[in-house]
C-alpha cells in the first residue's frame, strides 16, 4: 500500500509517495518530463515486495510539491534537482539509498551520484550517464535528432512559455505519444499524471530546465560550482546499470558507449520500449534495481571479510 506524504528541505516541501516497511533497504525512483510519480506505479509496489523502502517524490513544479520561500528562483537546472536528491536523503534521514530514474529523473540521479557518492549506495539510470552536457548542448546535432527536439526549441521563446501554459496538456500528450511509439496507453493514464502539470511552477521550471540545458539561461549563483564541476564530465563511481529502450526517438543508437563514464561496476541493458521505461516495462525497471542491490549486499560482504 502507498502512503502519499510530505518533508521540507531546505527549498521544497516535497510530496512523496512511499512503499514498502520503514526499515526496508531504501530506493529513491525520480520521474521525468512530462511525466510525474505514476510512472513507478508497478515499479515501487515489486520493490516494496522485495524488502524495500520505496520513495518516489514529485520533482519541483509537479504534484504538490511546492516552494517554501516565493523568493527562491523557479530553477529547472541539472544542479538543483539533482540537489534536492541529496536534500531528500536528508530530509529523510535515509543511508545510501539506491537512486533510480529517468528523463529528467535519471538525469537528477546520475547528479546526485557523481557529486554526491558518499550518500548514493547505488543507481539505475534510464539512458545512460544521463548528465547534461550544457556546453555542447550550445552546437547542433543530427538534422532528424534535432527534428525530435521541437519541443526543447519552442521552449527557448516566450511563444514558446505562453504554449505550455495554455496548451500543457494536449503538448504534453503529443510528446508521450511521440517518445513511446510502441506504448498503448489508455486516457486515464495520462489523465492521471496530467494533474500533475497543474503545480502553479510547471511552466516556470520547464522552460528554466530547457533555456538552461541549452546555455541560453544562466542557473543560479549558488549552484554555480556544481555545474563546473558537472562540466569536467565526473565518473559515476557507485554501482550502476543503465538501460535503454530500443524504440526511444530521443535516444537513437542507444548509450552502450557510455561505458568509460562509469568506474565503478556497471552492466548496461536493453529493453523492448520507448522512452518511459519504468511504465512500459516495469518488471524490467524494478529487476535492475533488484540486482543493484545484490551488487551493493555482495561487495559489503567482502569488506567485511
Amino acid at each position: 500500500m502507498t502512503t502519499t506524504r510530505t518533508v521540507n528541505t531546505e527549498t521544497l516541501s516535497i510530496a512523496y509517495h512511499e512503499y514498502g516497511a520503514a526499515d526496508g533497504w531504501p530506493v529513491i525512483l525520480s520521474h521525468g518530463f512530462p511525466y510525474d510519480v505514476h510512472a513507478f506505479d508497478d515499479v515501487a509496489p515489486t520493490l516494496a515486495r522485495a524488502g524495500a523502502r520505496v520513495i518516489v517524490p514529485y520533482t519541483r513544479g509537479f504534484g504538490p510539491t511546492r516552494f517554501l520561500s516565493d523568493k527562491t528562483p523557479r530553477s529547472g537546472q541539472q544542479a538543483a534537482r539533482g540537489s534536492d536528491i541529496v536534500e531528500l536523503i536528508e530530509a529523510l534521514g535515509i543511508e545510501r539509498p539506491i537512486l533510480g530514474g529517468f528523463d529528467w529523473g535519471g538525469n537528477a540521479s546520475c547528479v546526485a551520484a557523481a557529486l554526491w557518492p558518499d550518500r548514493i549506495g547505488g543507481l539505475v539510470s534510464y539512458a545512460g550517464y544521463d548528465i547534461i552536457d550544457v556546453n555542447g548542448q550550445q552546437h547542433p546535432t543530427t538534422h532528424a535528432l534535432e527534428k525530435v527536439f521541437w519541443y526543447q526549441h519552442l521552449f527557448q521563446t516566450e511563444r514558446g512559455r505562453e504554449c505550455l501554459s495554455q496548451y500543457r496538456r494536449d503538448l504534453c500528450l503529443i510528446l508521450w505519444r511521440e517518445w513511446s511509439p510502441g506504448w498503448q496507453f489508455d486516457d486515464a493514464t495520462f489523465a492521471r499524471s496530467a494533474d500533475a502539470f497543474e503545480n502553479p511552477d510547471f511552466v516556470h521550471v520547464v522552460i528554466s530546465c530547457y533555456r538552461h540545458s541549452l546555455g541560453l539561461e544562466p542557473g543560479e549563483a549558488a549552484l554555480q560550482a556544481f555545474e563546473a564541476r558537472l562540466a569536467q564530465k565526473p565518473r559515476i563511481t557507485v554501482p550502476t546499470i543503465t538501460i535503454d529502450g530500443s524504440n526511444d526517438p530521443l535516444k537513437p543508437g542507444g548509450t552502450a558507449d557510455h561505458a568509460k563514464m562509469f568506474a565503478g561496476f556497471h552492466e548496461h541493458r536493453v529493453v523492448d520500449a520507448g522512452h518511459n521505461v519504468p511504465q512500459e516495462r516495469p518488471r524490467d525497471f524494478a529487476s535492475a534495481v533488484i540486482k543493484v542491490r545484490e551488487r551493493m549486499t555482495l561487495m559489503q560482504m567482502r569488506i567485511q571479510r
